[in-house]
């Protein structure tokens, strides 16, 4: 009766494997992005480490380093990574057309991180969201917006608010919202 001996590999097991098997003799942006890739596919996004982070460890274990090279990989990912700035700075809630592109946008993030199994983008996607709402709900409720714009405003907090409970049901609940007499009430035929 053989034993089968079952090895729990650990993300800096991971990082310094890479290195190894990539068989380099200084390490830069090249190597990092590969150590990352990796990491990622082993663990999952959110398990990602820094740039400068996985240069400590291979530093800590011998590795040359260019450091101009993981200088600048490390200041593009924390810019790429920079939390909700990454969400809202694409997005436009100024009117419903745009609002509506914008949620579209929104989902296709949410898928991506879905796919990608990166839990903290999804938190980060879904705090941006929650205070873009924030932002609608507060000029719905002003007392010195023009009433048009507050209609809108309180129509776009009504959708980001279903966008974050279920987000999966968000084009079909869209399509029906717009067709109800409500809607067409209230802002006419704006989609075509």
């Amino acid at each position: 009766m053989g034993t089968t001996r079952r090895q729990t590999q650990t993300k800096r097991d991971v990082i310094i494997e890479v290195w190894e098997s990539l068989d380099c003799e200084s390490v830069g942006a090249d190597e990092l992005k590969e150590i990352q890739r990796v990491t990622r596919e082993k663990f999952g996004a959110g398990a990602v480490e820094s740039p400068a982070a996985i240069a400590r460890a291979l530093s800590d274990e011998g590795a040359v380093l260019r450091h101009p090279e993981v200088l600048e990989c490390d200041a593009r990912w924390r810019e790429q990574n920079s939390g909700e700035a990454i969400f809202t700075e694409a997005l436009n809630f100024g009117d419903l057309a745009e609002s509506l592109e914008s949620i579209q946008k929104l989902e296709r993030w949410r898928s991506k991180l879905s796919f990608d199994s990166d839990e903290p983008g999804l938190r980060r996607l879904r705090a941006a969201v929650r205070k873009i709402r924030e932002d609608c709900l507060l000029v719905a409720r002003s007392e010195i917006v023009d009433e048009s714009k507050r209609v809108v405003a309180a129509e776009i907090a009504q959708w980001l608010g279903i966008w974050l409970k279920q987000p999966e049901i968000f084009p079909d609940w869209i399509d029906l919202r717009k067709r109800s007499s409500d809607f067409v009430k209230r802002f006419g035929a704006v989609f075509s």
